[in-house]
């Protein structure tokens, strides 16, 4: 069964379409440096995954292959035959099954600060069990730490605390059943399946899935492209929104070689 998922859509009728799909923990806020730079040429669709923001909330567990039908099914509820996909970190998890399961419906795929398997497991069992008896707010000052470099937090306190807002507030079930999702996810044997025109992002200062993460993703798919930003962690669109955004844009218009 399928997700209602609350979903934002910014740009000219008519115009190609581009999804961006956030990590775990945000809503489709966390795109907010990117749509001005996008809308102007893409039909921008944001989405908040099941149990996050205002999407549905399901009771738990979560499979990645769930978390992509619901994007399926909001395609089809929209009349969106082929799109171009941007995720960043579970997005990407997302837009990974999405170009090997549904690849006549993607067009490009961006996949940024993310990783096919994200270990260990015992990891993602004990956060979604903190989760289900503290709420999201024990994670902030952990995950902050990941998401963020120092010196980003030192100069953008305003920026770090809306983030920080986002994930206090994403429900606790939603947040733990994606931990689920993702403490049982191997998408590794899937990436050399990968046909659409890829670009893998990765921050150089990210701990959660550094760059050599995205340097195996980048070798396993075909003609991929693969992009480094300096001084950014897990949240590379925030800590570098102009190097990010461009990236994104060129490779969407194909004129990133």
């Amino acid at each position: 069964m399928t997700a209602r998922l609350h979903h934002e859509i910014t740009g000219p009728a008519g115009a190609p379409v581009v999804v961006l799909a956030s990590s775990i923990g945000t809503t489709a806020a966390l795109w907010d440096p990117q749509v001005g730079g996008l809308a102007d040429q893409f039909r921008v669709l944001r989405y908040d995954h099941r149990g996050h923001g205002r999407s549905e909330v399901p009771p738990g567990p979560y499979a990645i292959a769930e978390l992509g039908a619901d994007v399926v099914a909001l395609l089809d509820q929209l009349d969106l035959e082929r799109v171009s996909f941007c995720g960043l970190s579970l997005g990407g998890m997302v837009g990974m099954w999405l170009a090997t399961h549904a690849p006549e419906r993607i067009d490009r795929l961006a996949l940024a600060c993310t990783a096919p398997q994200l270990g260990p497991p015992e990891m993602w069992a004990d956060r979604a069990a903190t989760v289900r008896a503290e709420g999201t707010a024990a994670l902030v000052e952990p995950v902050l730490q990941r998401w963020f470099t120092a010196d980003f937090v030192e100069r953008h306190p305003v920026t770090v605390e809306r983030v920080a807002a986002m994930l206090r507030a994403t429900p606790a079930e939603g947040y733990a059943a994606c931990c689920d999702a993702i403490r049982v996810m191997d998408q590794r044997a899937d990436l050399p399946s990968i046909t659409a025109p890829t670009l893998v992002l990765a921050g150089a200062d990210d701990p959660s899935t550094p760059p050599a993460v995205a340097q195996s993703i980048s070798a396993a798919i075909p003609g991929s492209t693969l992009v480094v930003l300096p001084g950014a962690a897990h949240l590379a669109n925030i800590a570098q929104p102009e190097l990010f955004g461009a990236a994104l844009r060129a490779h969407l218009t194909g004129d990133d070689g």
